[in-house]
């Protein structure tokens, strides 16, 4: 049986991500595993903190145990809900997690209304979607799940072969019987020599699933995307994080982290 990993905070878009997971999981017929990690809160300058790590705890089993009978309302005995409490590192609890149960994804919530959400929730989603080996889906406050009938893929046509998870990028297409659409960023000349040759290549890998190809010629690469996706109706859009050398996080900005916390549709990073 697939089993879908939510990790919350029960905060508002953690909740609406936790709804876009079960939704997804009653359409293809997975389980539900729930997740909150009570993180210790960072001291501030001088100012100690007093920690009940009980109080915290029990807090959250209060919240967990609430969000479990919202959902096991809405999937009326259609799935299996697990759920899980503790207390420690955010990240290092979702991997080792995802190590014992090997999750078809994770879901979490991209950002939040208010500045706090956004600022520690959002570096949650964006630093999971850089470093989870696992597929992972930033889920946007106001983006809930219907189906996924139009998949986007953003690619730079770089080492295609080497860097590019064709086999899940199948599997998760033929899933939900959904149409692909192969999206060329970062270059400004659509027939490059090296581009034409990257894209045969793609094209050879994917030939079975008949995708769409489309060039963007944006300045601003992100905004190109998120106005493709708007103008063509994605449902989900997959990005490639990869990882650069200390110089080039130095010197650009991470693409991954601007589609986390600005994109109006659901992302999933997948890994080499």
């Amino acid at each position: 049986m697939k089993t879908i990993l939510v990790a919350t905070d029960f905060s508002v878009a953690a909740s609406n991500a936790a709804n876009y997971g079960t939704d997804m999981a009653i359409a293809m017929g997975a389980d539900i595993f729930i997740i909150s990690v009570v993180e210790i809160p960072a001291a501030v300058g001088e100012i100690p903190i007093v920690i009940n790590e009980g109080e915290m705890i029990n807090d959250a089993e209060k919240n967990m145990a609430n969000l479990k009978e919202e959902l096991s309302r809405k999937v009326n005995g259609k799935m299996n809900i697990r759920t899980e409490v503790t207390f420690g590192l955010f990240f290092e609890h979702l991997e080792e997690t995802c190590k014992k149960i090997d999750p078809y994804a994770v879901v979490i919530g991209a950002r939040g209304k208010s500045g706090v959400e956004r600022i520690f929730f959002g570096a949650h989603a964006a630093y999971t979607m850089r470093h989870l080996r696992w597929p992972a889906i930033a889920v946007p406050l106001d983006s809930s799940f219907s189906s996924i009938k139009k998949i986007g893929f953003a690619c730079d046509f770089d080492e295609v072969v080497e860097t590019t998870p064709i086999n899940e990028i199948k599997t998760l297409v033929n899933d939900f019987h959904a149409e692909l659409h192969v999206i060329n960023l970062g270059r400004k000349k659509e027939f490059d020599p090296e581009i034409v040759f990257q894209s045969a290549l793609m094209q050879e890998m994917l030939i079975s699933l008949k995708p769409e190809y489309h060039f963007l010629t944006s300045q601003d690469v992100d905004e190109g995307i998120m106005t493709f996706i708007e103008m063509q109706h994605i449902d989900l859009l997959i990005v490639l994080p990869k990882r650069h050398r200390l110089i080039d996080k130095i010197m650009h900005k991470s693409h991954t982290k601007q589609f986390i916390l600005r994109s109006d549709v659901p992302v999933l990073s997948l890994h080499q």
